[in-house]
């Protein structure tokens, strides 16, 4: 049939744990998605969970075992794969027209897809055409894929028992990627966060990154990037050592969940535009350094008709933008992430954050400094986590304990690396703050940041344990949710069939009728943040900071440009859709005019 895949879109990581199980949900049907491997103590905890529950023999890897990390991560993916893998065998075994699993796997394929076609049509068939037909199909079933997410930023460099820095190898994001290696997956590990030259030379170790002598490559590389530039620029790093990037994912800079990775305002049109004219360019490019690479390594070459795949994410809400993307920009997938928070069937938010989820309003999700990485986070206002940061910080007990130390990256105070949303850390940064500000006001402004800091790492991945009936470790039940802007549009708990049919425009589940496009959705939310920023400068003054806005502004004015050509070219969306575009794309060019630094007023 002419699509390999099942479907056209995957289910992006979700924090540390939100889609620790989805593949365990939704890989039978086709499904591919995308689980974090940062934290390998939650992996364990899930394993042994899981195998309780499915009867299946767990083996504890403890932390004294050496290599710990890296081989709970290939035990917990190991157990991924053999699961689906029984998944998929009953299926294919069980009889259609019964509304059994079979059956849910076709009736979620677009209706564009040959092989609905070919299933709605079994009713009418009799005799030896229906089992020629439904041998067909059954052979036409694929799981989805279980791909991995190292976000390359999180590479703490790790001690023995002695208190001894271990070889580099053994930091966090190489020993998740050797974790991954190892495993029995033939799928690819998204690499996001920007570039880790030690990381992606570390991928050179492991034959199953190169091509065999078939030219398939067991393991893949996925890059997730801002624009264009990264892509080559990662890319041809990559390439030179052989390594094939199969895939670059491109992801709106603030209309995400998440870790919010903002461009200088360059808005998502005009990076699609770029990747669109520039493609084959792209392909060509980094096939040849590739295989020169590959050459002098006396490697297996990559085949001729080795193609890159382009995909996007965030922000995405409609069948009809889900479909523009696809056949105007020519791209080969679709990640829709937040939505799928608010499907059981597909991801774990436990009961309490479910239901806050249900009621926000869309002033409750915010754009965040939670993150001690020092990036943007989206966030959730009513979240029991933010409720346990406040009520720390009001009984003056700042911060968090810090166990996990995945985040562990400064010394400004100490010599071995501590957590910015830690206890420790805030207590002495506290007490800085009130040594060089006696203001009231002035000392509440500067430290208003530092306080905003939350505990990543046991609320991301708290809800994975929750939904499963288990209390996480030190009894550390506060969730952290990380949806995008988008959400603040859906409202319900919803059904994998219901998610996945408003995908592909069965039916509609927006509650929100004056959603707007996301186009002019995410250019709002830069300019909200190009506003914030001057806010930020009143405070920080740093240098050049004027020209930081104008190239901002003129590259914002330049995305208006872009799109209102688009609109009157292309129809995006539908009439009432582009009437309403057209407005908001003129009010907006107006309000990015009255942006000005105060000191340019003056």
């Amino acid at each position: 049939m002419q699509d390999s895949k099942p479907h056209s879109f995957h289910i992006p990581v979700m924090g540390l744990g939100y889609t620790l199980e989805t593949p365990l949900k939704v890989a039978k049907f086709g499904i591919s998605s995308v689980v974090s491997i940062m934290d390998d103590s939650l992996l364990e905890d899930m394993r042994r969970v899981k195998s309780r529950n499915l009867g299946v023999p767990y083996f504890p890897i403890n932390t004294s075992v050496k290599d710990s990390r890296a081989l709970r991560i290939t035990a917990y993916l190991n157990f991924l794969h053999e699961q689906i893998e029984n998944q998929i065998n009953l299926l294919k075994s069980q009889f259609f027209g019964e509304g059994n699993d079979l059956d849910t796997y076709f009736e979620l394929l677009s209706d564009k897809h040959p092989a609905k076609k070919l299933f709605e049509n079994l009713p009418f068939l009799n005799g030896e055409d229906r089992v020629q037909a439904e041998n067909q199909l059954k052979a036409y079933i694929q799981g989805g894929k279980i791909d991995v997410n190292i976000m390359t930023k999180v590479d703490k460099l790790n001690f023995d028992e002695k208190g001894e820095e271990l070889p580099r190898e053994f930091s966090d994001a190489l020993s998740a990627l050797r974790g991954f290696a190892n495993s029995k997956l033939n799928a690819s590990v998204v690499f996001s966060a920007g570039m880790n030259p030690a990381l992606y030379s570390y991928a050179e170790q492991f034959d199953a990154f190169f091509p065999d002598h078939k030219g398939d490559i067991r393991k893949r590389i996925i890059l997730k990037v801002s624009d264009y530039r990264s892509a080559m620029i990662q890319g041809r790093f990559l390439a030179k050592k052989g390594l094939w990037v199969s895939e670059f994912r491109i992801e709106s800079g603030l209309n995400c969940g998440g870790h919010a990775f903002a461009t200088d305002g360059i808005l998502l049109g005009p990076i699609f535009e770029e990747f669109k004219e520039n493609r084959e360019n792209l392909n060509n490019v980094l096939l040849e350094a590739c295989n020169q690479a590959l050459l002098a390594q006396g490697k297996p070459l990559l085949l001729s008709d080795e193609k890159l795949k382009i995909t996007v994410q965030g922000g995405i809400g409609t069948a009809l933008e889900n479909e523009f993307l696809l056949d105007y920009y020519r791209l080969d997938g679709t990640g829709w992430g937040s939505p799928f928070l608010m499907v059981p069937e597909a991801t774990n938010v436990d009961d309490d954050t479910l239901q806050k989820l249900v009621h926000a309003k869309k002033s409750d999700y915010y754009l965040s400094h939670a993150s001690p990485l020092g990036v943007r986070f989206n966030n959730l206002r009513t979240s029991s986590s933010e409720d346990q940061r406040k009520k720390r910080i009001n009984k003056d007990r700042a911060g968090s304990p810090c166990y996990k130390k995945f985040l562990s990256f400064n010394t400004e105070f100490t010599e071995k690396p501590i957590c910015t949303a830690s206890r420790q850390y805030l207590n002495l940064k506290m007490k800085e703050m009130k040594s060089k500000f006696s203001n009231v006001i002035d000392f509440e402004k500067r430290t208003e940041r530092f306080l905003a800091k939350d505990c990543l790492c046991e609320g991301l991945g708290a809800p994975a344990l929750l939904t499963n009936g288990e209390i996480p470790a030190r009894n550390l039940t506060a969730v952290t949710i990380c949806p995008g802007p988008n959400l603040a549009y859906f409202s319900g708990v919803f059904s994998l069939k219901e998610m996945v049919g408003h995908i592909y425009g069965k039916i509609s589940i927006l509650r929100d009728s004056d959603r707007p496009h996301m186009f002019v959705k995410e250019l709002q939310l830069y300019i909200s943040y190009l506003k914030e920023e001057i806010d930020n400068y009143l405070l920080d003054q740093p240098a050049k900071f004027e020209a930081y806005v104008d190239k901002f502004k003129a590259n914002l004015k330049q995305g208006v440009a872009y799109y209102q050509r688009l609109i009157e070219e292309i129809p995006v969306d539908t009439e009432e859709m582009i009437s309403r575009m057209k407005n908001q794309f003129q009010a907006t060019l107006a309000e990015i005019e009255e942006i000005a630094v105060p000191s340019l007023v003056d």
